[in-house]
């Protein structure tokens, strides 16, 4: 193989998050990749051609949001019609705000929005054209519970009892081999249970359980088949019982547990809840936004699919309930309100938002780690985990060279 003669860019002085730990060293990135030092400049007698003085920050993986519904009054549900106007400015937001990689999330729709939406959906790299990379989307729903159903639409609900052919009527194979990295899905659902190690096999998919009222010995079996994580933990989902502790009672399994996904926007889930999570399974947590179209936006009425919410005071309900639809937090709050929350080190905060989901994906070969061979998405943040810079591809991210607008919201409501 010809050695590359591409420029090799030094990040000094810094502390980078490698090996579960913060060590000081330098980190050398060329052709948008992280790359070993020793044969630079053993094997090809180089020295850096750009130096990045890093002023004494944390170097870290960009970060993976592995469910968000839309952000900059896009929804990826409900915008059928624009959608890849949705998805090129809603990557282009997020890399600005440090995250360099993300699951776009769509909500229980009908089998058409799933046959527009999801095509776009697909597996996209990052750059400063197409903004944080897109891993796949996440399916959540329509086979979920109606017990549990949450801000989602409960016409569009269904069963499985027709096994993968109901998948395909309302997804269609093709389209989750293609273009989806997980779905949730309630195992207890007629048809779910029996369906998870077939669908895996036929799709390669990932699937995680939520909107669930599963018992634990439900939850268990689902996981010994192939689930192997559990959506926006203690949301949606039957409430801890001593007797049975339902999905939740996986945290305290003997055997392999699951990653979980846990919403820490501070109103989700109680920081104790946070803690009993943390405690219970520290490497399995990822931390997700779930947030919705106004992310960064105004208060207001917005969409969320084809459902009216509202946003105030922090907060999203289902308008006229106080039923909670998503989350307007960013990634970056996320992982400094687990510190708060919880007294984790700064390294299990940042893993939590980096190399967790970049294992529940089964790609952090490439993604979530700064290991060699890695993508070169990084960030250079401060001692407070504030985002200082940020890279996609060894190149640096900025507002002049990212560009993207909010949507207008024609749906907002006056009162």
């Amino acid at each position: 193989m010809s050695k590359s003669t591409s420029p090799i860019t030094q990040f000094y002085n810094c502390r980078i998050l490698r090996d579960h730990k913060l060590v000081e060293d330098y980190l050398y990135v060329q052709d948008g990749k992280i790359i070993d030092p020793a044969k630079m400049f053993w094997e090809e007698n180089r020295v850096p051609d750009v130096r990045i003085d890093c002023k004494g920050g944390i170097v870290s993986p960009g970060y993976i949001d592995v469910q968000l519904n839309g952000a900059y009054g896009f929804d990826f549900s409900n915008d059928t019609e624009i959608i890849q106007e949705a998805v090129d400015n809603v990557s282009k937001g997020l890399l600005l705000q440090g995250c360099t990689a993300y699951c776009p999330t769509t909500v229980s729709s009908r089998p058409d929005v799933y046959r527009k939406v999801l095509p776009y959906l697909g597996p996209r790299e990052g750059s400063l054209e197409n903004g944080a990379a897109i891993l796949g989307a996440h399916v959540e729903g329509p086979f979920i519970s109606p017990l549990k159903k949450g801000a989602h639409e409960e016409a569009t609900l269904r069963t499985a009892k027709n096994g993968l052919a109901d998948f395909d009527e309302c997804y269609g194979l093709d389209n989750l081999r293609k273009n989806v990295a997980y779905v949730t899905m309630a195992p207890e659902v007629e048809g779910i249970m029996d369906s998870i190690p077939e669908l895996i096999e036929a799709t390669g998919i990932n699937i995680s359980s939520g909107h669930s009222n599963a018992s634990t010995a439900q939850a268990n079996e689902a996981h010994k088949k192939g689930a192997k994580m559990v959506t926006h933990l203690f949301n949606a989902m039957a409430a801890f019982h001593q007797r049975d502790p339902g999905i939740i009672g996986l945290l305290g399994a003997s055997e392999s547990r699951p990653f979980y996904g846990i919403i820490c926007d501070g109103i989700h889930v109680h920081p104790h809840s946070v803690m009993i999570a943390y405690y219970a399974h520290p490497t399995g947590a990822c931390l997700v936004t779930d947030a919705m179209s106004a992310q960064c936006l105004p208060e207001g009425y917005y969409k969320l699919g084809k459902m009216d919410v509202d946003v105030h005071n922090g907060h999203v309900y289902i308008k006229g309930t106080n039923t909670i639809a998503g989350s307007i937090a960013t990634l970056a709050q996320c992982v400094r309100n687990f510190i708060k929350f919880t007294g984790a080190s700064k390294v299990e905060a940042l893993e939590n938002a980096t190399l967790h989901p970049a294992q529940m994906l089964g790609i952090a070969e490439r993604k979530g780690t700064l290991q060699f061979g890695a993508d070169a998405d990084v960030l250079v943040l401060d001692d407070n985990l504030n985002v200082e810079r940020i890279f996609v591809g060894g190149n640096e991210v900025t507002e002049d060279n990212v560009k993207f607008h909010h949507k207008v919201q024609k749906e907002v409501a006056a009162n």
